[in-house]
This record gives structure tokens, sequence and C-alpha cells, in this order.
């Protein structure tokens, strides 16, 4: 079901454009990546949803009406540019950004000591904010953000300054909302957090959607013709493989003829006398797609 659609967005500054006609949709339920270079429009994108600036032209439908502004009580936003109250105490800072999102102060304390719990920094609530460390900071925005658990919620590189076993956190807590039903959108520049928690991304290049679609399909499409095998033995001969790369682990890399179907090539070896151990179709890394989509668009 769709909670969010984006129709035909355009934006300038001046001269310059921002947006070309964005348009895409978010699902309810879903972790949607929002991809781009820097420069590519995705903070333009993400303010006109907050309503902090006006599209110049297009619409924005939230929750299947067009957006108002007593919607944003349901929506949650962590921008790029951070900021606490940094000479009061954690909770009090938690406390007063719940009570903005409509919860009474009992309420929004008691969230507020709850999602401390949630990141591992209880100890911190009677702390002055400007005593936190980075990552500390950076936890406790995400918690004052997720804690009135907002239908839509978007998360501008939520894991930046955050060490392995925090990045980690962040992403369980990205995980339990899917399970719950509430929709996040993820705008980053890790490219191995979109593969791992993201179900559909869109990528806008100068102002302009380029890929858009459920994560693995994006990357079957641009994906070369190659399968890795893992077999008991040298691989034989098979018209639909033009080539064999070997690789460090053991494992063959078959480079594909004419765009024979994966599943005949499986055919083919195991005629053929292979052991097959381990098939599968190789995707391109989102990495590699990001990096091939901004630099066409540049050339």
């Amino acid at each position: 079901m769709t909670i969010l659609t984006f129709d035909g967005i355009e934006k300038s500054y001046g001269q310059t454009p921002a947006l070309r006609g964005v348009s895409f949709d978010v699902h309810a339920g879903e972790i949607f990546g929002l991809l781009g270079p820097n420069g590519a429009g995705k903070s333009t994108l993400i303010r006109i949803l907050m309503d902090i600036i006006r599209a110049d032209r297009g619409s924005v439908r939230i929750f299947g009406e067009p957006r108002r502004r007593e919607h944003l009580d349901r929506l949650g936003y962590l921008p790029e540019e951070r900021g606490l109250y940094t000479k009061l105490p954690v909770l009090d800072v938690m406390t007063y950004f719940g009570a903005l999102k409509g919860l009474g102060r009992h309420e929004a304390r008691r969230a507020s000591l709850a999602w401390l719990d949630k990141v591992q920094l209880t100890h911190v609530a009677s702390w002055r904010v400007d005593r936190l460390s980075k990552g500390m900071s950076q936890k406790v925005q995400i918690a004052a953000v997720l804690l009135t658990e907002p239908d839509v919620c978007v998360l501008d590189e939520p894991t930046t300054g955050l060490d392995p076993v925090n990045v980690r956190l962040v992403q369980d807590l990205l995980l339990e909302r899917r399970r719950s039903g509430l929709t996040t959108i993820l705008s980053t520049h890790h490219m191995n957090q979109v593969e791992e928690l993201c179900d559909r991304v869109a990528l806008i290049n100068q102002g302009r959607l380029v890929v858009y679609g459920a994560v693995n399909e994006v990357r079957r499409r641009h994906s070369r013709p190659e399968i890795r095998v893992h077999s008991r033995g040298p691989l034989p001969p098979v018209p639909e493989v033009a080539s064999v790369i070997q690789e460090e682990d053991g494992s063959s890399r078959l480079v594909l003829a004419n765009g024979a179907p994966p599943a005949d090539v499986l055919s083919s070896l195991v005629r053929a006398g292979a052991t097959i151990d381990r098939f599968e179709p190789m995707l391109a890394p989102m990495e590699d797609i990001f990096l091939h989509v901004v630099r066409e668009g540049r050339s």
C-alpha cells in the first residue's frame, strides 16, 4: 500500500534547478532508500515533504490525501544538520521533543526513558547535552526522533559518527520499525546499509530520478551476465558459458554467452558431469550502480 507519493516535484533556487519533475511512491511498512550524490536534490525533496520549503510545481500525498500541516505530527525527521539544546539535561530535551509531537509531558518523559534504555544510554538522562560524546549525541537524537513512533520517519545519515556496534544497534531499531509496520526513509551514502536494510530505493542525480525500484531488481537490472559457482573439481565447457574466471576463494565466475538463462547453464553443467555445491547469479553491488549512474550523468 502506498503511504507517500511525490508527483512531478520541481524546485529551483533562482536560475538553478534542484528538482526536475521527480515522481515516486513509498510503500507502507518499508525501509526506503533515498540515494544520490551531494547536491543531487535529496535534502530539497525531504524539506518539501516536511513543509520546510514549498515546491514550485508538483504535489505530495501522504496517508492517501494531499499533505497538510497536521500530518507533520505523524512524521519524524532527523536532518543531516544535527541540533540539540546543549545546556539542558538530555531527558528534558527528549521530553520537549516528544511534547512537540503531541505527547503529554508525563507520557513524553516515560517514552524518553524507554528509548534511552533502547539506545543503551539510560545513565546519561540527567547529563547536560554538551557533556555527551559525538556518538552519544547521535544516539540521543535518533531516540528523540523515534520515541513517538512516527508513521513515517526520514533519517538523513543516521549512523554518522557511530562505531560498528552502535551502527548495528541503529539498524536493529529500523528493522524493528519495519516489523511494526512503520515506514522509514533512509537517506545515506553507505551502500552496504542500503543492500542490508532497504526494500526499495530511489536514486536522484542532478535533480532527476534516475533509478527506482526494489533493491534486488535494481541490482539485477544493472548486473553483468555472470554467475558464481562453487564446484568439486574443474568445470566442463558448456556452450552457454563464454569464459570462466577463477576466484581466490576457489569459486568460479562464469561469464554467460548471449544472455543464456542461469537455469540453462546449471542444467548443462550437471549434464556434462559437474558436481555443483553452490550456484548463484552475481548481483551488481549498489555502490557500483551508484558510481556508474552518477558518472554517466556527469559525462
